[in-house]
């Protein structure tokens, strides 16, 4: 019996084989539910390349990771016994192990895409598997949709079937998506895993201690291998410092991540020598697609790393979070693909059932830039027209065509948007629109070879990790130059990936740049391919601002802190922080605003209020997003553009920027009781509301026409409010608001008082003696409002507040007499208030 026959008889998924393979003769498309470490990605292509249906045409398995295909690849060449490249080859990124044998082709996401672009019929394929569909990347879900679009055009001259593949995602709705496609299942896992939960993990805790621990644990207690998942590199490579007293010739400690040279992924994927064994310290990679022999035990921390776009900044940014529980079924599977094993979870059962089920597909949470060139490409303007399981969400995809205009790649006709020539060169390269536009623009400049480099540093991670932000030493690295503890395998891949960009870039060279050679065209590029994060600095120090509005800073003793300006390609933080760390950056030479950069500046005239000066300033600005680069004064203010900016200033801070005096105070006061007394008579102007809110709202007709000569802030307390005030008065008002809320009022003695119009009902403040007489509460508006009479003593102290002065005078008045006489002999105190002369002097002075 054959290698591949002992496994299909080993693994779950060979009891399904005939099955599968009798759906898709009958059907076109079919799904496969198979759980981890059934052997579908394995099996399933080497059991369907002979069937009849296929009629001799190739199989393509579209895989998310480069890694899992050339493991799936791999494995499946070791069944057959030959080499990759024969009967199943593979090809990522860098790589082509195929050949004119080649029946089964590996391939991850992306390439499938530009194979559609080339040939939507995608002659010479007879079926199309989509392996670890449940991970829902954006490549995979447009490569789907655009399969199956190819299919629905070309209908007559193609027999291409489908397959989505998946371990956990519901096979229902994919199934709908597929014109109601047959569903295969396969049963349950093979081995079983015990699972173990820990304490409740908390934010706070220390993932890279609690890990080290369980694993010293599990290792005291367990036998064979470890599967260490870890978030992301860093807490690898802390995790491996604290493992390292435990290395030793029975014992490897390994990494595993997405740019490992070949030869260290197949180190770890193949099984350890006798008498060793391994612990494999992995990111999310080692969750499906890939078998490493002989793992008896996975230790999950519970966390993933994973990009996540910001449409706030129009960044995407690598977000730690909780994983899924599809995702951690996913990780315990691990576990029990070859034998019995454990999976230690460093979170409680609790915490394990509140999980999201499942993790939220990439296509509602990225940057969907990539994914609009395509479909303008593919000839697609609206992706409604496309099938989705899940449709690019509106807002960020009009974001991303907003992206590809500001990067000339696309343009806006009646009714829908079209790529320009510029933006069909950028979707024939295989990079981020960024990247495309940037080394077609440099390659047009004479800066090619510049360009490709810094396309291949920044489609790979930073080589040089955490240190100084500067691209310059990174870009040694293409000469062979650069620090020395940079491994040569990354060395090698970051030529040959320059070197495939180089080739896929065929545009002319049209006006070369002076001094190519001169690294301050890396700012150039750089910034040609991120103009949203050209920055400038802020005073001293290591903060800067960038185009797009938001603030960030570099470490402490970046030598780049010196540049007035810099280029940013990359930047970390978090959402909800206010600063952006910077990452990767060049220094940008500000003389290029005016040359080569001319056309991301625009010229406009500032008419505002400076909150930070305090002033009225008039400016023509060159400006750059956010950035202000240069001005000068302005010297003819539009008419009215200088009121419209102070009274925006006003509305915004508040009528407590003007001087309300005492007159305007009781003026607004007096009006405003008229205001809420009574409508208006009829044939006449209503009086106007001068609360705050509607003077506000009336700025323009009150307060701007005094505003010709304000500069400073000072100058607003210069204005005469009352007097403006008044201007909202209609002629006839202006006379009856002296009539009915008089600001005196005459009492009988012959003064005439101020009426206190700011308190509810107004208040008349006088000395009892000049009321003398006077039985009658004085009344105000047409006697409709009576006033609050406060009498004073003859020190001005109240000695009685009443609205009915005629029962003071009956019933109050004897007790305030018999009090007061005795204190102020040299007034009156008259035993008949009633009678009395009404006085504002004393005793002696009235009887001179």
């Amino acid at each position: 019996m054959s290698r591949f026959a002992t496994v299909v008889e080993e693994l779950p998924v060979g009891q399904v084989l005939d099955e599968l393979d009798a759906r898709l003769s009958e059907h076109d498309t079919a799904v496969l539910e198979a759980p981890p470490g059934a052997g579908k990605t394995t099996l399933v292509p080497l059991a369907l390349r002979e069937s009849a249906w296929l009629q001799g045409q190739k199989i393509v398995m579209l895989e998310p990771r480069r890694l899992a295909a050339r493991a799936a690849a791999g494995r499946m060449a070791e069944l057959l016994g030959e080499p990759v490249g024969r009967t199943v080859g593979y090809r990522v990124r860098l790589e082509n192990r195929v050949s004119a044998a080649t029946r089964v082709e590996v391939v991850t996401e992306g390439i499938l895409t530009r194979m559609l672009q080339y040939d939507p019929t995608l002659d010479g394929i007879g079926l199309v598997i989509f392996d670890e569909f449940h991970e829902r990347s954006l490549d995979a879900d447009l490569g789907l949709a655009l399969t199956l679009h190819g299919r629905e055009l070309f209908r007559e001259r193609t027999s291409l079937r489908l397959l989505v593949m998946s371990a956990t995602l519901d096979g229902a709705s994919v199934s709908k998506l597929l014109g109601d496609a047959p569903v295969v299942r396969c049963q349950g896992r093979r081995f079983p895993v015990a699972m173990h939960h820990d304490a409740p993990w908390k934010p706070t805790d220390d993932t890279c201690a609690r890990t080290v621990g369980t694993v010293r644990r599990v290792l005291a207690n367990e036998a064979g291998s470890l599967l260490v998942f870890l978030p992301g590199r860093r807490e690898i490579r802390r995790v491996a410092e604290l493992l390292d007293d435990l290395a030793s010739p029975s014992l490897q400690i390994l990494s595993l991540y997405g740019d490992l040279d070949l030869a260290a992924q197949h180190r770890i994927i193949a099984p350890a020598p006798p008498g060793v064994r391994k612990v494999v310290l992995a990111t999310t990679i080692a969750e499906s697609s890939l078998t490493i022999d002989g793992i008896r035990a996975v230790v999950d921390a519970g966390l993933s790393r994973l990009p996540r776009f910001d449409p706030v900044t129009g960044m995407t940014r690598l977000v730690t979070r909780q994983l899924s529980r599809a995702a951690s079924e996913q990780r315990a599977g691990r576990a029990g693909r070859v034998e019995p094993g454990s999976c230690y979870r460093l979170w409680s059962e609790t915490q394990q059932a509140q999980l999201l089920p499942a993790t939220p597909p990439e296509i509602v949470q990225a940057d969907l830039a990539p994914l609009a060139l395509q479909l303008l490409r593919w000839g697609v303007s609206d992706p409604l027209e496309l099938s989705w399981l899940d449709p690019p969400p509106a807002a960020p995809y009009a974001q991303a065509l907003d992206l590809l205009q500001h990067l000339g790649a696309v343009e806006r006709s009646e009714t829908n948007w079209r790529l320009t020539p510029h933006g069909e060169a950028m979707a024939e390269l295989p990079m981020h629109p960024r990247l495309a536009h940037m080394l077609l623009t440099g390659t047009r400049a004479g800066l090619g070879d510049r360009a490709s480099d810094l396309a291949a540093l920044l489609s790979d991670r930073d080589p040089l990790g955490s240190r100084d932000a500067d691209v310059e030493p990174r870009l040694d690295l293409f000469s062979g130059a650069g620090p020395g503890s940079v491994r040569r395998g990354i060395q090698r891949r970051l030529r040959q990936l320059g070197n495939q960009f180089r080739r896929h870039c065929n545009a002319p060279v049209g006006d070369a740049v002076d001094e190519p050679d001169d690294p301050r065209w890396t700012g150039y590029l750089l910034a040609c391919a991120y103009p949203d994060r050209i920055a400038q600095r802020r005073g001293n120090g290591t903060s800067y601002r960038l185009a797009n509005g938001r603030a960030a800073e570099l470490g402490e003793s970046d030598p780049l802190q010196r540049a007035a300006y810099l280029a940013v390609a990359q930047l970390g933080g978090r959402t909800d922080q206010a600063t952006d760390r910077i990452y990767l950056a060049a220094e940008l030479d500000p003389a290029l605003f005016t040359t080569e950069l001319a056309e991301l500046v625009t010229e406009i005239d500032s008419i505002a209020w400076d909150d930070g000066n305090h002033r009225f300033r008039a400016e023509r600005e060159q400006r750059l997003g956010t950035l202000r680069l240069a001005s000068r004064p302005l010297k003819r203010i539009p008419p009215g553009a200088r009121e419209k900016a102070l009274v925006d200033f006003v509305r915004r801070e508040g009528l407590t920027l003007l001087d309300w005096n005492e007159t305007a105070t009781q003026l607004r006061a007096r009006v405003r009781l008229l205001h809420n007394l009574e409508p208006a008579p009829r044939k006449t102007p209503a009086w106007p509301d001068f609360s705050d809110t509607a003077l506000l709202d009336d700025l323009e007709q009150w307060l701007a026409p005094a505003l010709n000569k304000v500069t400073t802030r000072d100058d607003f307390r210069k204005l005469d409010t009352g007097t403006l005030l008044r201007t909202l008065l209609p002629w006839p008002l202006t006379q009856r608001l002296d009539e009915l809320a008089p600001e005196r009022f005459r009492v009988p003695s012959g003064s005439n008082i101020r009426i206190d119009y700011t308190v509810d009902p107004p208040v008349l403040a006088v000395k009892l003696q000049e009321m003398f007489g006077c039985e009658a509460t004085p009344r105000i508006a047409n006697g409709k409002v009576a006033l609050t009479v406060h009498l004073l003593s003859p020190a001005s102290r109240p000695l009685q507040v009443t609205q009915d002065l005629a029962s003071f005078w009956g019933n109050g008045y004897a007790e305030v007499r018999k009090e007061m006489r005795g204190r102020y002999p040299k007034h009156p105190w008259p035993e008949d208030p009633l009678k009395a002369v009404p006085t504002a002097r004393t005793k002696r002075r009235d009887n001179r």
